[in-house]
């Protein structure tokens, strides 16, 4: 089935077409609600509660950009709207814990896995991956997060540079990072794989 026909379908409460769409994109979309979660199921909640979105907003998709994009937005922003209504990103840390080393590219290792990464950043307090994951990995604005999140864009900033040095520091003492060398940022690299 086509993109386009999945669009139509689902346009007229096909349920064929919705399952192949819930099929050809829920395993993406589960990846980026897992970045989001507290765990398994929390990412599951987000991901059915963002697909239930999809279905109802899909006559607002205008041909503008990528289909998946528009679908991977929606999920992103289910997310934060549900870590929003159960304050959970209102959970905060002490700035002793964001101290430490500078983040830096050229130290990782080129056969680090993105999954030991993504694993890592679920280690953070929720604001702190919240942050990170709207910045670092989806590509948002500090402005555009301040926005979303109902916080001042200096907070989106500041909890994206201690969010990085936490990380830095979990990855260095999991050894999955050696203590990097302090002249290039390698976070978005490595986020993005």
């Amino acid at each position: 089935m086509t993109e386009e026909a999945i669009i139509q379908g689902c346009l007229k409460n096909d349920a064929p077409a919705q399952r192949e769409l819930y099929n050809r994109y829920s395993p993406k979309m589960l990846a980026v609600c897992y970045r989001f979660g507290h765990n398994r199921e929390d990412a599951e909640d987000m991901l059915q509660e963002g697909f239930i979105k999809v279905f109802l907003q899909i006559h607002t998709f205008e041909n503008r950009g990528a289909f998946e994009g528009w679908i991977r937005r929606i999920i992103v922003h289910t997310c934060i709207n549900i870590l929003k209504k159960n304050k959970k990103f209102n959970e905060s840390v002490d700035i002793i814990h964001a101290t430490g080393i500078q983040v830096r590219e050229d130290s990782v290792p080129a056969i680090i896995q993105a999954k030991q990464v993504v694993e890592c950043i679920r280690l953070l307090p929720i604001g702190y991956r919240t942050v990170l994951n709207l910045y670092a990995v989806e590509g948002y604005s500090h402005r555009e997060i301040a926005n979303m999140l109902d916080i001042e864009e200096s907070t989106s900033r500041s909890q994206y540079t201690r969010a990085k040095a936490m990380l830095e520091d979990i990855l260095v003492r999991k050894r999955i990072l050696q203590k990097p060398r302090q002249d290039v940022d390698w976070l978005a690299a490595v986020a993005r794989r």
